[in-house]
């Protein structure tokens, strides 16, 4: 009878599980598609569109996605691993300032990030004024246009000693390279390079902002806004389709692939380099790499210090002023788009825990049919872009749906929260995963052995040894909500105005000061995410030293 009542528990969960992610994830895809195909705008002819790459507007707007996403995985690539092998090759001064200030853009906020690099870099930008003052040439000569990536890839996992050992058995520098380190790297290469590339494939704010608009998002957008939405959804169906079928490619990659050392012991020390002219190059290599990463993080905290109307003339504003911050903190117009963004950020993050921490266990813990589809389900908005997402919802709750208790929610507060849920429960779901991965099931069988519930078991055992996993997830989601932007122009509602929306709205007006103001906020709720995280592994190392 036991027996039967675990099954029978199994399975209902096992399919609540299934009816959210068919509701909120599957469903207004499929919604999607059905629009694309009977929609206004849409069609089978619109489709063939997309294979017309000499005159139609939507296939040469998915070969531009395509370049920039390829061009974005051989730029990444080159730049990140050479960046790695010399930050975790070799020593040499400064090395370790440059290891921990190459990690700072994790903290950008994406909008205010990209803005940052178009404000340095692009068109009246601060590099591209200087350089035109030094050398008598128009402010556009040095201004960057166009969409590059930075991808750092850790060689943690490498041992030194394999590439020693091939130098011993006679192997020149260039095998040792080819024939050993470069294929200890495959794994993080192609898992990085397929990453980038779906990043790329999803990016809306980068275009937007250095003028690219042929590109699939930005198209998404231009149709949505022009109440094309059976255009949209032709659109983000051919986009989710490239998105997912890179997903399976990921998830397949990640399950087969098996690189590893079977060398014992620790991996040598770095090389130090003695030879003061190579000791310069690679200071010189470093810190301009290092800088490069930082100054957008920088060129942040000076513009929110800045005054509104003070720049674009000059390399770097004129005047300065406290009274952005003011305002912010006074101005209860101003101070609620943060307001607004934590509320429905910390909305999204309690339904993402339910959803993401429930299918890592069951996905991880029981046994069924369909456990590989329900996987990629759950992970599916991950790799969505966020336009895609948002046009999903918009179609699917555009009428009265169970899903939403028979209301329409376009138009009203909860699409917001609920995009985020959609798009943010996978972090969750992965982190919690990976603890999972890490705990061994004969814990949670010892205590059934000794009587207590499967309820009782997850409540007081399992959940309590996965709260780092969860809550990783859960900070990075939250992190995530408050900074979201592209698929929250798509579904906000003026009465609700976000911050990354406001961050938008005052960036349109030249009002840089107060839009890095607000910038600043979002890179200081990064940082103590970062920080919380990184107490909690300090937490976790002491314990686990007591305890040895």
């Amino acid at each position: 009878m036991s027996l039967f009542r675990k099954r029978i528990a199994s399975n209902v969960i096992i399919v609540l599980l299934a009816i959210v992610l068919w509701g909120y994830v599957v469903g207004p895809l499929v919604s999607t598609f059905q629009q694309s195909i009977t929609g206004s705008g849409g069609g089978v002819a619109e489709y063939s569109n997309f294979f017309d790459f000499r005159t139609g507007a939507q296939g040469e707007s998915m070969a531009g996605s395509l370049l920039i996403s390829v061009l974005s995985v051989i730029t990444s690539g080159v730049t990140g691993v050479s960046l790695a092998v010399l930050l975790k090759r070799w020593e040499f001064p400064l090395r370790g300032l440059c290891q921990v200030l190459v990690l700072v853009p994790i903290a950008l906020p994406p909008l205010m990030g990209v803005e940052a690099f178009v404000l340095l870099y692009g068109i009246g930008g601060t590099f591209p004024q200087l350089l035109a003052n030094l050398f008598h040439t128009s402010p556009t000569t040095f201004a960057i246009d166009g969409i590059s990536g930075v991808l750092l890839v850790a060689l943690d996992q490498s041992d030194d000693s394999l590439e020693e050992a091939a130098y011993s058995l006679g192997a020149s520098k260039f095998q040792a390279w080819t024939r050993v380190l470069l294929p200890m790297l495959t794994p993080a290469v192609i898992a990085g390079a397929l990453l980038t590339f779906m990043s790329s494939m999803s990016s809306y704010t980068a275009p937007l902002l250095f003028h690219v608009d042929k590109v699939m998002t930005q198209q998404i957008v231009i149709a949505k806004l022009n109440g094309q939405l059976g255009l949209a959804s032709v659109v983000s169906v051919m986009l989710a389709v490239i998105s997912i079928t890179f997903l399976i490619a990921l998830r397949s990659y990640e399950k087969r692939a098996g690189y590893s050392t079977l060398s014992k012991g620790g991996a040598r020390k770095r090389r130090r380099v003695t030879s003061a002219v190579w000791k310069t190059v690679l200071v010189i290599v470093a810190s301009v790499s290092t800088i490069f990463l930082v100054l957008p993080i920088a060129m942040i905290f000076l513009l929110a210090f800045s005054v509104n109307g003070s720049w674009r003339t000059a390399p770097l504003p004129s005047q300065y002023t406290l009274q952005n911050f003011v305002g912010l903190f006074t101005n209860a117009n101003s101070w609620r788009a943060v307001t607004t963004s934590l509320e429905m950020s910390a909305i999204a993050v309690a339904g993402a825990m339910l959803l993401g921490v429930a299918s890592a266990y069951v996905i991880a813990r029981m046994g069924f049919r369909g456990k590989t589809v329900m996987d990629l389900a759950v992970m599916l908005p991950w790799a969505l872009p966020g336009t895609v997402v948002a046009i999903n919802l918009i179609t699917a709750f555009a009428n009265p749906s169970p899903f939403a208790l028979g209301r329409v929610l376009v138009g009203t507060f909860a699409m917001v929260p609920l995009a985020y849920f959609v798009r943010f429960s996978p972090l969750v779901f992965r982190s919690t995963a990976a603890s999972l991965a890490q705990l061994d099931v004969g814990i949670e069988e010892a205590a059934r052995s000794l009587g207590a519930s499967w309820w009782y078991a997850f409540w007081r055992i399992v959940l309590p040894l996965l709260y780092r996993g969860i809550a990783a997830g859960a900070l990075l989601a939250f992190v995530d909500g408050v900074g979201e932007f592209v698929a929250t122009i798509l579904l906000y509602t003026p009465s609700y105005r976000p911050l990354s929306i406001a961050i938008n709205d005052e960036l349109y007006y030249a009002n840089y000061g107060t839009a890095a103001s607000y910038g600043v906020i979002q890179v200081l709720l990064v940082l103590v995410v970062v920080i919380l995280m990184r107490r909690a592994d300090d937490r976790d190392k002491t314990t686990a030293t007591l305890l040895t």
